[in-house]
């Protein structure tokens, strides 16, 4: 209860660091042509990364364990940051993708692309890649609640394979709907629903294991 708020208070007031905010505008790049769009989510949760980084060389977690709350709500706090950047950057890329798909349906830069258009497979794979960034790069932190340059790693190698085999998907035959912003869209929907159930999962799951994890470290 009101501890959590306080947590949650401190976590978006002074633990994030302003950086993280302003990444949020790597989701315009929902809009651009002949690019791979999906770099944009990687963007936004590199933007989570560095208030990670920024908590650590304020000693951050340190102060936060010593302060009158529970171990697994320090994780709670700073899981629910991220998950609160990656919506916001996630529902501005959605309303960008309405465009999209509404008034700039025939646009000809969209309708002749070879890469990614913004659609609803689009969002489905964004999805991929902020519950990628959950489990690899949280779950790899909060081991250490001190390592965060092998996890991020691990993550970018990681989003960079699935953003490849997004793109390749939409050029194997029957398969193009997955690019289309005029028809698909039943394909395109798996794609989102599964993306949205699989984020889920991984954040959750990422987040009870983070948990226990942290609970055991000897800060």
């Amino acid at each position: 209860g009101g501890a959590m708020n306080k947590l949650l208070k401190k976590e978006f007031g002074l633990t994030a660091a302003p950086i993280t905010y302003f990444f949020l505008l790597f989701a315009l790049m929902t809009m651009i042509p002949g690019y791979p769009i999906l770099v944009g989510g990687f963007f936004v949760c590199m933007g989570v990364f560095y208030t990670f980084q920024f908590a650590r060389e304020s000693n951050d977690i340190l102060y936060t364990a010593l302060l009158p709350c529970k171990k697994r709500d320090v994780v709670k706090a700073k899981v629910l940051f991220t998950v609160f950047i990656q919506m916001a950057s996630w529902l501005l890329s959605a309303i960008l993708t309405a465009v999209r798909l509404t008034a700039l349906r025939q646009a000809p830069v969209y309708a002749q692309n070879a890469m990614m258009n913004a659609n609803f497979a689009y969002l489905g794979w964004l999805l991929l890649i902020f519950a990628l960034f959950n489990s690899v790069f949280l779950g790899g932190f909060f081991r250490t609640a001190y390592q965060l340059g092998k996890p991020f790693l691990l993550y970018t190698a990681a989003t960079m394979v699935l953003i490849g085999i997004a793109e390749a998907l939409h050029h194997v035959p029957g398969w193009e709907g997955l690019n289309s912003q005029t028809e698909g869209f039943g394909l395109q929907l798996i794609v989102l629903a599964a993306g949205a159930v699989i984020y889920a999962a991984a954040t959750v799951g990422s987040c009870r294991r983070a948990e226990g994890r942290f609970e055991k470290l000897d800060l």
